[in-house]
């Protein structure tokens, strides 16, 4: 088939996704002819952007060099977006754990500097799910995260951080006074900060090489709080129990 110069397609953003949707349905070693026939482009076209997506490690070239895979910045997409796997081994401990409290537990566990909900609570599900995976500076998990990434990977925005309550921490230096307190103790806390009349006790669940990959909350209504907090300790020997399972 033959392409007239004057070729008008889809937009640049638009030809990358094809491209790249096509390299994950051939799989490892799909070649520039297989897209441009499978996506009827230019080779001009085809070529500008493998050699972009390469450059942006969105695609990488196969040892050959007759082919292309997905790379490095496409995997970590995928690893994002993909729901934590969490073994029945676990979610049956944090299930008994469940068993003997009145108030909510949830694990939410971090991927790339974010959070993502991987077992949570069926009898209390969590009302502000949508506020505490986007700001983390008003959630106990978030805070338990933010506390072990360092600046270059904090997934804070530059500008003003979101006031969620009156009792958000949105004063940096206030909340980096917190974080540093929080790596000394260990666990984090949030007291109508993500949600009015509730409060969090989050405590890490840590990987083999001794960094926080996920954490376990306990919540309640914030008049409740220091019953959850009488509930920590039991709590931390729930997290020893999770963490083989989990990692």
């Amino acid at each position: 088939m033959s392409h007239r110069s004057g070729y008008r397609g889809p937009s640049t953003v638009s030809n990358s996704l094809r491209i790249l949707e096509i390299v994950a349905r051939f799989g490892t070693g799909t070649t520039a002819k297989e897209i441009t026939d499978a996506l009827q482009m230019p080779p001009s076209t085809a070529y500008r952007m493998l050699n972009s997506l390469v450059g942006e490690e969105h695609l990488a070239r196969t040892s050959d060099l007759r082919g292309f895979a997905l790379g490095h910045a496409i995997s970590g997409l995928i690893t994002a977006a993909t729901p934590p796997t969490v073994p029945t081994a676990a979610r049956t401990v944090i299930e008994e754990f469940r068993s003997g409290t009145r108030f909510a537990v949830h694990l939410i566990m971090f991927r790339n500097a974010s959070l993502r909900i991987a077992d949570e609570d069926p009898d209390h599900p969590l009302h502000s799910a949508f506020e505490m995976l986007r700001y983390p500076h008003a959630s106990a998990a978030g805070k338990l995260m933010l506390a072990e990434v360092d600046d270059s990977a904090s997934p804070l925005p530059r500008g003003p951080l979101m006031k969620l309550t009156p009792q958000t921490i949105t004063d940096r230096r206030q909340l980096e006074e917190q974080l540093a307190e929080i790596r000394l103790t260990g666990e984090a806390s949030e007291i109508n900060e993500l949600e009015q009349g509730s409060a969090t006790l989050a405590l890490p669940v840590r990987l083999p090489n001794g960094s926080v990959g996920a954490a376990l909350c306990l919540c309640s209504p914030s008049e409740r709080f220091t019953t959850i907090c009488e509930h920590a300790e039991a709590a931390r020997e729930l997290t020893s129990r999770l963490a083989p399972l989990l990692f």
